[in-house]
């Protein structure tokens, strides 16, 4: 397949927002390639050419985009930085100025190998004298591409392509190219959460059919999508629920996998990133304590004093998430990782087999030592005892407990009552904080002023129609550092219009619209009915039929306030609008 023949799908997809129609195209799409074309394909629809889990980056950057399409179309580069201004999209300025008669031929015919190849070793290209290099690559693949194709292989390192849709839409269409149904999407997600590399279930998909993701096994060095728990209120309704289960402390750290081969070991954090040479400590600890040639463990991170030999809470321990100063840092605030579940060891998968199987195998495989150790486990079958640990873990300053299911299964990247976690309550109804996204912000008035920011609206995710939607605008309760911090990393995401997958009220509309990726803890006091904000509500026509009203107001959190940003996971991990529909119903309001 031609790049340019790719271009033009890109183009449809970008001219709806449909969710079926998306999957429709997208199919059609897969129907024309090959095995190697679809996970090239799949890749670049990420805007990546590797899968989330390696740490292979563009590093390229708007200033040195425009230098490159200067470079590869004979431009000054301030005439091009020009129309950047005027049209405010990268992939649209090359476009029109490759469409300008110049005199350069592109070729009739590029392959999307040839080009994935030329963003391949763009992205891999490191060390003295690389951004030159990086520039001259994208130069040249400029020069060679057609206008349209132009358009998106230039916003595709830029981190632009922004085609409004997420990797379970792809799911979608992969079960639509085979079917024509949706129906084998729980099939493919099933190996897709084993195996989160959408390279290699399309390519399995293309060349072996569905049967070949039956096969679909752990591997050491690709992680595991993480199991997640169901909320509920007290001992009674946990016991009444899943029976007698086995209580863990819930700590206040956080979730690491570590894959060790012989004496190679790497972590992954729940949002897949590799996060080995952050945490140095730890993989000592699995080298040292891990008895087995392969293995894939899960636990949580906590940090802890080494001269008091407490337990440090969660903003001291996310200290440790850095790029610089690892060692120092490392000395001064090590680790422990609580290790909850063995997934795999030395080619036995232990994903299908029950949580007391699980948890004697992991207890035979971690030998004693200060780095790894096996988290505090009591099995109960009374609420009263139940009852009595989790006041025992909220008195010594931990979250709560996390109860598993005896003989249940781990799931992986789903959430199910396997695991129920029962957090301490706070002042007010809510029973769980909630994990939403920043979607934009408001310029300050008044005190910050000087911070340029004065409120930011947060959503949570409709995993239905793969929108975020509103749930509230917070203006108040964060410190000065925080609301600088916001600011900072808000202004590194801005976009012109709003994104097409936010649905937002004209009244919570934003002056200033960012890319979903900054995720936060919110605490609020309850969640209460709103007509401006969007999470749940239902419309209906107006009387007169040219306008809508509101049916069902949305759901909208009461007395917000910022608990802690949570860049362990991913906008598409926060918190979805049928979880905020069931905190909703906790609280005894139907």
């Amino acid at each position: 397949m031609t790049f340019k023949r790719l271009a033009e799908y890109l183009q449809r997809l970008e001219e709806t927002t449909l969710r079926n129609k998306i999957t429709e195209i997208l199919a059609e799409l897969y129907k024309e390639t090959n095995g190697e074309e679809i996970g090239m394909i799949c890749q670049l629809l990420q805007g990546r050419v590797a899968p989330l889990y390696e740490a292979i980056e563009f590093g390229v950057a708007d200033k040195m985009m425009i230098r490159a399409i200067g470079q590869g179309l004979n431009v000054e580069i301030t005439d091009v930085a020009a129309l950047f201004r005027k049209t405010g999209d990268l992939g649209i300025t090359v476009e029109s100025i490759k469409n300008q008669p110049s005199g350069i031929k592109y070729k009739e015919r590029n392959t999307i190998t040839e080009v994935y190849e030329v963003l391949f070793r763009l992205a891999t290209s490191g060390g003295e004298g690389s951004q030159e290099e990086k520039i001259k690559l994208m130069g040249e693949l400029i020069k060679d591409l057609d206008p349209l194709s132009c358009r998106y292989v230039v916003r595709i390192p830029i981190g632009r392509l922004r085609l409004g849709f997420s990797d379970m839409t792809v799911l979608d269409s992969l079960s639509w190219m085979i079917k024509g149904t949706k129906e084998l999407r729980p099939t493919i997600e099933k190996a897709y959460n084993v195996r989160p590399d959408i390279s290699f279930i399309s390519s399995t998909l293309k060349e072996k059919g569905i049967k070949g993701l039956a096969q679909v096994k752990p591997q050491v060095g690709t992680p595991i999508l993480m199991a997640r728990a169901e909320r509920m209120t007290n001992g009674a309704d946990i016991i009444e629920k899943i029976g007698k289960c086995a209580i863990e402390p819930k700590y206040d750290g956080f979730r690491v996998q570590g894959h060790k081969r012989g004496n190679k070991v790497e972590l992954f954090s729940r949002n897949l990133e590799n996060v080995t040479l952050m945490y140095p400590d730890i993989v000592k600890g699995i080298i040292k304590q891990v008895k087995a040639n392969e293995a894939i463990i899960e636990g949580e991170a906590v940090a802890f004093n080494p001269n008091t030999g407490e337990y440090l809470p969660f903003q001291e321990t996310v200290q440790r998430k850095r790029k610089y100063n690892i060692e120092a840092y490392a000395r001064e605030i090590p680790l422990k990782l609580f290790a909850f579940e063995l997934l795999y060891r030395d080619g036995i998968s232990y994903l299908g087999k029950p949580f007391e199987e699980r948890r004697s195998e992991l207890e035979k495989i971690v030998a004693k030592g200060d780095t790894i150790l096996v988290s505090q486990e009591e099995v109960v079958g009374d609420a009263k005892r139940l009852e009595e640990i989790f006041q025992d873990a909220v008195s010594r300053g931990l979250e709560g407990v996390m109860a598993k299911k005896l003989d249940g299964i781990y799931r992986a990247g789903s959430r199910d009552f396997n695991w129920i976690k029962y957090k301490r309550s706070y002042a007010g109804k809510l029973a769980d904080t909630i994990d939403c996204v920043v979607l934009g912000y408001d310029y300050g008035q008044g005190k910050r002023t000087g911070f340029g920011i004065g409120d930011f609206l947060i959503g949570v995710y409709d995993d239905k129609d793969e929108k975020f939607q509103t749930v509230a605008k917070i203006g108040t309760g964060l410190t000065d550092e925080e609301w600088k911090k916001i600011k900072l990393r808000s202004d590194k995401l801005k976009v012109k219009n709003k994104p097409e997958n936010y649905d937002v009220d004209k009244m919570m509309e934003c002056d200033v619209w960012i890319t979903p990726l900054i995720v936060v803890e919110i605490r609020a006091d309850e969640i209460t009915r709103s007509p401006v904000h969007t999470a749940g509500r239902v419309m209906k026509p107006s009387i007169s039929g040219k306008a809508f009203d509101v049916e069902v107001a949305g759901l909208a959190l009461r007395f917000p306030r910022l608990e802690r940003f949570r860049d362990d996971k991913k906008p598409m991990e926060v918190t979805t609008l049928k979880e905020l529909k069931k905190l909703y119903e906790m609280q005894g309001k139907k």
